[in-house]
């Protein structure tokens, strides 16, 4: 029989589980919260009748934010009363967890300095936490990653452990059974520890040429690789066969794990979300359905053999890869007890698994998609699987019905007049060269800062966006005349390597920057870097040769005096599959010609759903475009990080482009704090105690949806006297 939500509470507040073991839930020691991932806070000190008292308690100042170039989407850990994070430019610090005081700083460029490349790599890309490991004894050590390299560091003295790889780091380009150095890698979510072993994933390049995704699991103390498991079959493993060409295991990448993992610690069983095959839209040089892209895997996390694993979308052609790891909790379904694994999507789905062997807990019924699809070779599956139970948590189609209507009517007749050039009206329409609607949009439904879920109820809260983008694929002419200009050449190769993020204006899109005026703050040189490095959501192009990244480069900076001079094509052997036929015009939103979703609010909400139950509880327009509140309009905002969930009633959650962290009541929805950040909070809070005094902390980061970067972490207390 199961107990009252009230009595296990009560139990955790005191210090134990109902097995009578240490409770799990009173720190912040992992990443999410715990190896659960459920987010979850067992602290009532702060709770819905004194959480309008909160002021801040501390501020850190990590001093390297780069104007909007940088962000911090850092959960951080708390363990032994320090709080562990990361700066914008992927410093590891240690902080006193009740003064904010900084202990140490671990910088991997002056650790590295000699090695130019990977400094680009550090000061450009983004770090989402840190792993603690400690035998319980002395030997206390971190693990995070810049960029490509996994770094173990000792948690004492922010020293690097030498024994640890090449003194103190392993470069994750190795292990992968190819060679992978010259291809775009970067560890962002941190890995999870089980025993004396360090799991890990990566994110990848999203185009051809690609790293595949294989999740490694590492020795602690050595840096030894212990097991490996390939995320894109080979010969005589299973899921080779869902590959119609036999050696597509050599030449695909992506399926990568890049999104973190959960652990089941007493099972021993370990889930992986997976990502997208490469190249995200077209598929037609990987037809078939293409394990274990887009799969939740469960791992038995010492020997990295599958125990099962289930798909959730087919041969993915709209970048629908899991964007979050899943939360595991128990609930009571027909009367009956089930340790269950929650799986949410991008597209507002939740997949709900018995996690010992992955039957569904409500039907999962595969349905007939669209099968047609105007770009050759592309060969869409039949049929999507699509969860009964829970509904989806956010709107999946768009049509003139859903149009915005709150902006003047000039501006409305052009949204309606392109929604009706576009394909639209179902999730699953392919990619094409009219134009797709993709929606909730390719960050949309979950994203990366995942869903908090109470153990004590199983209720899950999940914020969401509602953004549409518009999908058009164009053909990919990478013909290379005999004679052309640096000029000439710079804008072929532009077309075929840069517009998919950039667009064919160079104006950008999304969260993809303009390159309109790049040369008022960048030069040659610096350009080179970056292709060379990667950046942020831009990987590196190695495959490119320097003069072919010379010639891109007088070609996005105007660069008069070298655009007239001839330019050598490199001889390079076509293997088959690097060259796309197709690529797509870049990552673009459906706005109206004032910027605001093209579809009706609300453009983000928070979400509450009982995961026993599949009902959804209830749903709250989540942030505010601040001229638009001022005429009494509550939209919402697409959102990034996710929420907390404590046993104080409260449900926090920052992750809005206003720049708020806000407290909702977790039983109604109501909100009942919230306050003005330095700069939006663009991660998820964690909620520890020392001393007794519970705080909650969250990463002022920005950088995104085109907010101003930061370089602070706050926290919040209660006033001494309450």
């Amino acid at each position: 029989m199961r107990l009252p939500a009230i009595i296990v509470i009560a139990c955790l507040y005191v210090g134990c589980t109902i097995s009578g073991e240490k409770d799990n839930y009173a720190n912040w020691g992992v990443y999410g919260g715990n190896k659960e991932n459920n987010r979850y806070s067992s602290l009532t000190q702060i709770d819905t009748g004194n959480v309008a008292l909160l002021q801040p308690a501390w501020v850190y100042h990590t001093g390297d934010a780069d104007s909007n170039l940088t962000q911090i989407q850092v959960n951080p850990i708390i363990v032994d009363e320090i709080l562990y994070g990361v700066s914008p430019k992927l410093k590891l610090f240690a902080l006193d967890a009740a003064s904010g005081k900084e202990k140490w700083v671990f910088d991997p460029v002056a650790f590295l300095s000699t090695d130019v490349k990977i400094n680009g790599y550090f000061m450009m890309n983004v770090c989402r936490g840190v792993s603690y490991y400690t035998d319980g004894k002395e030997d206390k050590r971190l693990f995070y990653s810049a960029s490509a390299q996994l770094f173990c560091i000792d948690a004492v003295t922010g020293k690097p452990i030498a024994s640890f790889g090449d003194k103190g780091h392993i470069d994750l380009h190795n292990d992968l059974g190819l060679d992978a150095s010259n291809l775009f890698l970067a560890s962002t979510t941190p890995g999870m520890v089980y025993k004396d072993m360090i799991i890990v994933g990566a994110r990848l390049s999203e185009d051809m040429p690609a790293a595949p995704g294989h999740i490694r699991a590492y020795d602690v103390h050595s840096g030894k690789l212990r097991w490996i498991f390939h995320t894109i079959p080979q010969p005589g493993e299973p899921g080779y066969e869902s590959w119609d060409d036999s050696t597509a295991y050599n030449h695909v990448g992506g399926a990568n794990a890049w999104a973190g993992f959960s652990l089941d610690e007493k099972r021993g069983i370990l889930y992986a979300p997976i990502g997208s095959a490469v190249y995200d839209f077209y598929g037609g040089k990987r037809t078939g359905t293409n394990l274990y892209a887009n799969s939740l895997l469960a791992l038995d996390a010492n020997t990295g053999k599958k125990i099962w694993h289930f798909q959730t979308v087919h041969h993915d052609i709209w970048d629908r890869d899991l964007p979050t790891a899943p939360a595991l909790v128990t609930i009571t379904n027909n009367g009956k007890l089930i340790d269950a694994v929650a799986q949410p999507t991008k597209s507002g789905f939740v997949f709900l698994f018995d996690r010992t062997n992955g039957t569904p807990v409500f039907p999962i019924e595969e349905k007939p998609v669209p099968t047609v699809s105007d770009l050759v070779g592309e060969k869409p599956h039949p049929t999507q699987p699509f969860p009964t139970w829970p509904k989806p948590f956010v709107r999946q189609s768009l049509t003139t019905a859903d149009l915005n209507t709150l902006v003047p009517d000039s501006s409305y007749q052009d949204i309606k007049q392109k929604l009706a050039g576009y394909s639209t009206g179902f999730i699953f329409n392919t990619p094409s060269k009219r134009g797709t609607v993709i929606f909730p949009g390719y960050d949309g439904g979950a994203e990366w800062g995942g869903p908090a879920v109470d153990p004590t109820t199983g209720i899950k809260y999940v914020n969401a966006s509602e953004m549409p983008w518009i999908l058009t694929m164009i053909d990919n002419k990478d013909e290379t005349p005999l004679h052309e200009t640096n000029l000439e050449a710079g804008k072929r190769l532009y077309m075929t390597t840069c517009i998919a993020c950039h667009g064919p204006e160079r104006k950008g899109g999304g969260n993809y920057p303009s390159l309109i005026g790049i040369e008022k703050k960048y030069n040659e040189d610096s350009v080179l870097q970056l292709l060379s490095s990667g950046r942020r959501m831009m990987p590196a192009f190695n495959q490119l040769s320097l003069t072919e990244k010379q010639a891109i480069a007088s070609f996005v900076l105007d660069l008069k005096a070298k655009q007239s001079l001839a330019f050598i094509a490199p001889v390079r052997k076509d293997d088959g599959w690097s060259h796309m036929p197709y690529t797509s015009t870049g990552y673009n939103k459906f706005l109206t010609k004032e910027g605001y979703p093209a579809v009706m609010p609300p453009w983000g909400t928070l979400n509450a759903i009982d995961l026993n139950t599949g009902e959804l509880l209830w749903k709250d327009t989540l942030g505010d475009y601040p001229e638009l509140k001022a005429k009494g309009l509550h939209t919402g905002t697409e959102n990034y990080g996710g929420p907390a969930v404590t046993a104080g009633g409260l449900v926090f959650i920052a992750a809005t482009r206003d720049a708020k962290i806000r407290a909702f009541n977790k039983r109604t929805g109501t909100l009942l704090w919230e306050y003005s950040l330095p700069a939006a909070g663009f991660a998820t809070p964690s909620v520890y105690a020392v001393n007794g005094k519970q705080y909650l902390v969250i990463a002022c980061g920005g950088g995104k949806l085109r907010q101003p970067s930061g370089d602070s972490y706050m926290a919040f207390a209660l006033p001494d006297n309450k």
